[in-house]
């Protein structure tokens, strides 16, 4: 009699458990599922190349190995007159350049330059051309992003913005960055948020589970880029993993003691 009791409950327990685990559905996790297709899939694009917008900030140098003095008054050196005259044989600090909302830079000598939508190396070669003029020797103009950053929220290990020194990062290498999306993230639906030249944002959903995904537009991401993994169904019915875990032990437990009690009651 006490083995068969034991055995019920123990069938009992494990089929509540396993009642709890079937009410939610099971989703697939991992990306590119279908990569053996890869070579089915067009991937002739353009080498990705970020766009200037309005309110970047950039760090713009001009340089001249053969006269370095010809290149100070183009550059903004955050230090004083001697400081500067010193720069020739030193490594100066220089400021950097504020797009303001309508798509300008203010460049030294040379005025206001209409920067908004060109990559970095358009603008070197508009600054080129410019100044070029005022020196023997074809100098060096230098064009890089100071603050490109990308923000990865929503269903990942550790949500936040993150500094990209290279300017360059695609859509796994941000959610790399945050530590990659918990078990809980639509894989299938990943937004990115981006804002355009004109000011304009819209908002992008990208598959990670489909090959293809290394195509799209937004694979590559932009500076200010917003990207957003969405909780799955799983996620929404529960306030956390922790209440929801919690929840199930404690039906299973109030379902185990009632079939014990019943157990005992009928025999």
């Amino acid at each position: 009699m006490k083995v068969t009791k034991f055995k019920f409950l123990n069938f009992a327990a494990f089929f509540a458990a396993f009642l709890a685990m079937s009410c939610t559905s099971y989703k697939q996790v991992p990306y590119i599922q279908n990569s053996d297709q890869m070579e089915f899939i067009t991937q002739v694009a353009e080498v990705h190349e970020s766009r200037i917008l309005p309110r970047d900030l950039l760090s713009i140098i001009v340089s001249s190995p053969a006269k370095p003095e010809a290149a100070l008054p183009y550059n903004l050196v955050v230090s004083t007159p001697y400081e500067q005259r010193a720069a020739l044989t030193a490594q100066p600090t220089y400021q950097t350049y504020l797009v303001d909302n309508e798509g300008y830079i203010d460049f030294p000598i040379v005025g206001k330059l209409n920067v908004a939508g060109l990559t970095k190396k358009e603008l070197e070669e508009l600054i080129l051309d410019k100044i070029s003029g005022s020196f023997k020797d074809l100098p060096i103009v230098t064009v890089r992003f100071a603050d490109f950053k990308v923000s990865v929220l929503g269903e990942v290990a550790s949500p936040g913005t993150y500094n990209i020194s290279n300017d360059k990062v695609n859509i796994f290498q941000a959610l790399a960055l945050a530590k990659d999306m918990t078990i809980y993230g639509m894989r299938e639906n990943v937004k990115v948020i981006r804002e355009d030249v004109s000011g304009k944002t819209q908002v992008y959903e990208l598959d990670l589970t489909d090959a293809s995904v290394v195509t799209s537009p937004c694979y590559h991401l932009q500076q200010n880029d917003v990207v957003y993994v969405t909780p799955n169904k799983a996620k929404a019915k529960g306030s956390d993993v922790g209440s929801t875990t919690s929840l199930w032990f404690s039906a299973t437990s109030i379902l185990v003691s009632l079939t014990s009690l019943l157990y005992n009651i009928l025999h």
